[in-house]
């Protein structure tokens, strides 16, 4: 992807003026979490995956996550007031939030969805979520991360 294409992320941030990096890595799917985060030499806990779950009928949730842990699906059901949260299925992905698997990002989907964000991501600097693109990250603060996307800090993972 060149640099000059924007994402619809990029847009997003761009509009609202909020300051961000932008980085790119070779787009493999075999690649982990960690493994990126390598790619862009930081540490597993700065860069963050999002994951959409659903609850009751026609309520959607999204958990960003640092990428080597889980997602803690009772703790996460805990965090959005539900008794019980399940992931999506990857094709269903797409058409809800605009996004596909790898390059799904807390920022700019097709509609708002209740959002929670992982607290170890609250005492950091910066982190990394999807740029909206496998491929493509953002860094920016969690602050910021927060302007753009009302969000809830909360405890999401396993112990």
């Amino acid at each position: 992807m060149k640099p000059t294409e924007k994402t619809n992320v990029m847009r997003v941030l761009d509009s609202r003026k909020i300051p961000y990096a932008f980085h790119t890595y070779e787009a493999d799917p075999s690649l982990t979490g960690a493994q990126i985060a390598g790619i862009l030499g930081e540490p597993a806990d700065h860069v963050f995956k999002t994951l959409v779950t659903s609850g009751k009928p026609g309520k959607y949730y999204v958990f960003v996550v640092p990428v080597e842990a889980e997602l803690d699906l009772k703790k996460a059901a805990k965090a959005a007031g539900e008794k019980s949260v399940a992931m999506i299925k990857q094709k269903e992905l797409l058409p809800l939030t605009g996004y596909v698997h790898g390059g799904c990002s807390p920022i700019g989907m097709k509609k708002v969805f209740p959002t929670f964000v992982h607290e170890s991501a609250a005492g950091l600097e910066h982190i990394y979520v999807s740029a909206g693109r496998v491929g493509a990250q953002i860094e920016l603060s969690p602050g910021d991360l927060g302007k753009v996307v009302a969000c809830t800090y909360a405890d999401l993972i396993p112990q």
